[in-house]
């Protein structure tokens, strides 16, 4: 039997993961006690930090009760022995068995790895202890890929990484519009890809700060996809929140399209995101009496 809608919505939110940067450690700390032990939570390789600030930001993550899945940027991996000693590191250090992988933004790369496969096919994943790896979706597109590129590197990527005894697990970049991503999921199943997906969120934030991540991020954000947000072009000055984008999510999400969850990206900061989650779990709780 189907699940109904408020039984869906609440296990949807339960499922969230959440994205924290180093340099936002602590305000994680200080607001670990709402958040669930064992929660996802994703650490972005930023190049204003180094391998330290990264690996002191897993410990973090594990000490607070949490599964640290740190990134890595394939093109700013200098060598083979770097990439090793950084996971040997964040291995005996911090427990980890997820990392999310990235090609990264340098047109040039640092050392030998010119995308994420290239990080998959060193082995050193595996052997580290990796049990998880994260890879980018892209419902939006890919600015250096046509479509049917995107669709074959994804599925390369899922091969080498079950080929290997580990998980793949697809974390999208975060959207606007819901129906690109229901339609994205479709594509993504019709063509036998059944891994879990974690859909990019945008935790609540004001408009402007909503506007210039998503311009940073590639991301389509025209008066149009705004409106389908829930954002109204008169209001720029406000903030905005996905209750709109999550509904629309929902309502869509058949056990046709798999496993799926929210993978919230707090651009307004960690404590306004998990208000937003208990505001909503709270919702479908009380649908669901």
């Amino acid at each position: 039997m189907p699940a109904r809608a408020p039984d869906r919505a609440e296990a949807f939110i339960n499922r969230f993961s959440l994205e924290v940067s180093a340099k936002a450690m602590p305000a994680l700390r200080a607001e670990a006690d709402r958040i669930a032990p064992g929660t996802t939570i994703s650490i972005p390789y930023l190049a204003s930090e180094d391998d330290d600030a990264r690996l002191a930001a897993t410990r973090t993550v594990r000490e607070l009760g949490f599964e640290p899945m740190p990134h890595l940027s394939a093109r700013r991996i200098g060598s083979r022995a770097a990439l090793a000693r950084f996971l040997e590191r964040a291995a005996s250090e911090a427990g980890v068995e997820k990392c999310l992988l990235i090609a990264g933004d340098l047109t040039t790369p640092a050392g030998p790895f010119a995308d994420s496969i290239s990080l998959i096919e060193t082995g050193l994943l595996e052997r580290s202890g990796i049990k998880v790896v994260g890879i980018g979706g892209h419902p939006e597109g890919h600015p250096a890929m046509t479509a049917e590129d995107r669709w074959r590197v994804l599925e390369r990527k899922c091969q080498a990484i079950e080929a290997q005894d580990m998980a793949p697990l697809i974390i999208t970049q975060f959207a606007f519009d819901a129906d690109i991503v229901l339609a994205w999921l479709d594509a993504l199943r019709t063509r036998g890809i059944t891994v879990p997906v974690l859909v990019g969120v945008p935790g609540p934030a004001s408009i402007a700060r909503l506007a210039r991540y998503a311009a940073m991020c590639g991301v389509g954000a025209s008066a149009s996809m705004l409106a389908r947000y829930g954002i109204s072009i008169g209001r720029l000055l406000g903030t905005a929140g996905p209750e709109v984008f999550v509904d629309r999510l929902l309502s869509g999400l058949t056990d046709a399209r798999g496993a799926v969850g929210p993978h919230f990206f707090p651009f307004g900061g960690i404590a306004p995101s998990l208000d937003w989650i208990e505001r909503y779990r709270r919702r479908a709780l009380a649908a669901s009496d």
